[in-house]
């Protein structure tokens, strides 16, 4: 079956169908996605974890008033931590994905965040969201997912609560028009 163009940079909008799943109404920023599979960070469902707890187990000193939300940035390896960010920083493990959105997974950078020197626009997620080998071309096909491409004022400027309804609007649609049926918006 023939790969879908990259939608690296693109955000995957939970159709209805995927209510019941692990993805139900969430928005994922797709980070990679090339002909080995998909990568992303969900934008907008929260852990039942702060910030504190991280730094504790990680025994990585912060400055009270530190308290950045910690997101369910997917099902896949949850014990390890994410850091989208939009300023480019010189961190030890970064994929840039674009000039304004970089992805680490560096201590380095929770350290900064801690002690208040990391980047300014960021968002802290355990876990990623993944897809194999036209395992996400085919969902797609399927009706499984929106796509939209990402913007600044979407990654980073809306809170996690709104990102859904953002990202619909950015394609001219209201949430009580989805259908689940292949064919419909």
């Amino acid at each position: 079956m023939e790969q879908l163009q990259s939608l690296k940079n693109h955000l995957l909008i939970a159709m209805p169908q995927l209510e019941d799943s692990w993805f139900g109404g969430t928005v994922t920023y797709l980070c990679e996605h090339n002909e080995d599979g998909a990568m992303g960070i969900v934008l907008n469902r929260h852990m039942p974890v702060t910030f504190d707890e991280i730094c504790e187990q990680l025994d990585i000193p912060r400055l009270p008033g530190v308290t950045p939300d910690i997101l369910a940035g997917g099902p896949v390896s949850q014990e390890n931590g994410f850091i989208l960010h939009r300023q480019q920083g010189n961190w030890s493990s970064t994929l840039n994905v674009t000039e304004q959105s970089h992805l680490t997974t560096s201590k380095d950078i929770l350290q900064a965040i801690a002690a208040g020197d990391g980047p300014k626009d960021y968002h802290l997620a355990l876990g990623y969201a993944g897809w194999d080998a036209d395992q996400l071309d085919e969902e797609i096909r399927t009706n499984s997912w929106l796509t939209v491409e990402a913007s600044e004022d979407i990654l980073f400027d809306t809170p996690p609560e709104e990102i859904y309804a953002k990202a619909l609007a950015a394609l001219g649609i209201s949430a009580e028009f989805l259908s689940g049926d292949a064919g419909h918006a």
